[in-house]
Formats: C-alpha cells, sequence, structure tokens
C-alpha cells in the first residue's frame, strides 16, 4: 500500500478515532453496552459528521479560525435537528435513554478539530475517503464494545438470549466500559506496534538485498 493509500485509511486502522486518539469516547464507554444503543449512535455520529464536515468544507478560508469553528458548530446543530428526528422514528428508546450523548455527537472532534487539523488540508476526494475511514474507524469500535459488553453483561445481543456462561458482573456499567476500552485500546496499540516493526524490518532486509 502506497503512502497516499495508508494516510487515507489510517482513521480506519493505524489513526483509529477511538482506539488511537481517543476521540469520541463518552458515547462508546458511556452508551456502548448494548448492541441496539451501538446501532443508534452509529447512524447519528456517521450522518451528522459525514454531512457536516462536507458541507463545512465550503466554508471560505478566509474566515478567522475562532469563527470558522463557530460556522462549523451551527451547521452540525443543523444537521442535527433531521438526523434526530429520524432516530425518534426507529430508535425512541435509545434516544431517550442515552440522553445527554445524543446530542454530543454533533459537536464531535472529527467536526470541530479535525477538519481544520486534518481533513481541509486534502483534496477534496482524498478528504472524502479520509472522513469515511475516520468513521468507520468509530463505527467498528463502538459495534464491537456494544457486542461484547451486552453479551457478557446481560447474556444477550440485540436484545436476543444468547447460550452463554460467560458473564462478568459490571461490564455493562461506565465503569466497565472504561476498563474494556482501555484493554481494547492496549491490544490495538500492541498489534499495531507489532506491524509497524514487521514493515521496519521488511523495509530493511530489502535495502541490504538491494545493496
Amino acid at each position: 500500500m502506497n503512502k497516499n493509500k495508508k494516510k487515507t485509511f489510517e482513521g480506519l486502522f493505524s489513526d483509529n478515532t477511538v482506539l488511537y486518539s481517543f476521540m469520541v469516547i463518552s458515547p462508546v464507554i458511556m452508551c456502548g453496552n448494548t448492541v441496539k444503543n451501538a446501532l443508534a449512535l452509529i447512524y447519528a455520529f456517521s450522518a451528522i459528521t459525514f454531512i457536516s464536515v462536507i458541507v463545512s468544507s465550503f466554508v471560505p478560508k478566509s474566515i478567522p479560525y475562532s469563527v470558522k469553528i463557530i460556522i462549523y458548530a451551527v451547521i452540525s446543530a443543523l444537521v442535527y435537528i433531521p438526523v434526530k428526528m429520524t432516530a425518534q422514528e426507529y430508535f425512541s428508546e435509545v434516544v431517550a435513554r442515552t440522553g445527554i450523548y445524543f446530542p454530543l455527537i454533533a459537536v464531535n472532534s472529527l467536526i470541530t478539530v479535525q477538519t481544520e487539523a486534518k481533513f481541509f488540508r486534502m483534496p477534496k476526494i482524498k478528504m472524502i475517503g479520509s472522513l469515511v475511514c475516520h468513521i468507520l474507524g468509530f463505527d467498528a469500535v463502538m459495534l464491537v464494545t456494544a457486542f461484547i459488553r451486552e453479551l457478557v453483561s446481560y447474556g444477550t445481543v440485540n436484545n436476543r438470549v444468547m447460550d452463554s456462561d460467560f458473564m462478568i458482573s459490571g461490564s455493562g456499567t461506565v465503569f466497565g466500559g472504561f476498563i474494556f476500552l482501555g484493554l481494547l485500546s492496549g491490544l490495538y496499540r500492541k498489534i499495531s506496534s507489532l506491524s509497524e516493526n514487521e514493515q521496519v524490518n521488511d523495509r530493511g532486509e530489502e535495502n541490504v538485498s538491494g545493496n
């Protein structure tokens, strides 16, 4: 994979939004304890972030940074309205249950920070690819976290009872969310470190053989 493609996909792998950058972790910890919660938050996060960043990319660059951040927040708030209306049709219980963490998605770090620091420094097509990968990075962590926590906490997956004898008391709580996300992040970083070491070794062997 060449350098440009690697940079595009880094939000999904090497620079995962949650596990590496530790952004947007509150919904994962607080609400990622059932698959139903996860699906509602994945929908909201994906729709709000994608639409808001794309629309915000047309804001003139000449506007002062502090003003642009306010504009981005206003755009995401406007996008949040129809997204929440749709969510209430299909995930009404989840919207009520997640409370403040559902609207907080509208001001997540990908919109308020990464827009200027990363996305808007890229060509438009490349920006869209990178944005999608960062969103998918969050979605994957949220879904995996919710699946495992629901299974080991309640013995269910998406409210369906599973034949599982492996239960961990408290894994569905906020404290359990912190512990699980910490373990998942540690595993992710270990795998990333091993992968990077293998790539370095491969490049070293290629240089030796080339010489």
